[in-house]
């Protein structure tokens, strides 16, 4: 398996997956509109929500941008709702704020059922034939990396700061190998290894990875044949996150 090139990329979530969630999150908008109980303040709600709509539809979406003006009751323009238009920003009730939100939320969820309608039909075939949710909906996207020059004793401490049970290895060009917890367990423990020994020495090579768009299903049957709990994951030959048993586990628990 040639080395995987190091450059971070944003994963490529599925517009089903896409859609879900934007879904959910206007219904959770309906609390605020007296129907349930919000779980959150409504600026918590609005960051999340902006966040939301940059992720799936770039910083750059006219729909971000009507998000944030719908905040003070002035989307209406934006996004061609000239019915919830106000005739004045100064007299905009906050249930009227509330009401643009809503609609600009359906304007992102139906933006993106447009460009899954536009989808190649050879593309959806391809997708049919996934069983189960992709890797990359269930990853961790944030990578944490060690220079391969490193010790032992360095990678301990680093798993332990950053709570994880492995860590990518570096040329600082690209990514040449990982470390788990079980192998420290293994050679310090174990074997009574220097803690000082190079990370190099013990590292596995080169590293195992599985394309995001992948099922869950067939990253579990990449760790049994490669015989490890952890995978990188990629899109386009570069690593955007790592996926472990841990998140297939918690996933399983999750729909059982």
């Amino acid at each position: 398996m040639s080395t995987t090139r190091a450059t971070p990329k944003r994963a490529r979530i599925s517009l089903d997956r896409s859609i879900e969630r934007l879904r959910k999150q206007l219904a959770d908008l309906a609390a605020y509109l007296g129907r349930g109980l919000p779980t959150r303040s409504l600026e918590e709600f609005d960051q999340d929500t902006e966040n939301l709509i940059a992720e799936l539809l770039g910083d750059t979406s006219e729909l971000l941008e009507a998000y944030e003006y719908a905040e003070f009751g002035e989307a209406a323009g934006l996004v061609n709702l000239t019915d919830e238009a106000p005739e004045s920003a100064g007299v905009e009730s906050q249930r009227q704020r509330l009401l643009q939100r809503s609609r600009v939320l359906e304007s992102c969820i139906a933006e993106l059922e447009a460009r899954r309608a536009a989808e190649p039909k050879q593309s959806q075939a391809s997708r049919q034939t996934l069983i189960g949710p992709q890797v990359a909906e269930h990853m961790s996207s944030e990578i944490r990396s060690l220079s391969q020059d490193a010790s032992l004793k360095d990678a301990g401490q680093a798993m332990e700061k950053w709570k994880l049970g492995s860590l990518l290895l570096t040329d600082k060009q690209a990514y040449v190998g990982f470390i788990t917890d079980s192998d420290l367990a293994r050679a310090v423990v174990a074997r009574g290894v220097d803690p000082a020994t190079g990370v190099n020495v013990y590292m596995r090579r080169p590293v195992v990875s599985i394309a995001g768009d992948r099922p869950i299903i067939e990253a579990v049957r990449m760790m049994k044949d490669q015989a490890t709990r952890h995978l990188a994951v990629t899109q386009d030959g570069s690593i955007i996150g790592v996926i472990s048993v841990s998140n297939i586990l918690r996933y399983y628990s999750g729909v059982v």
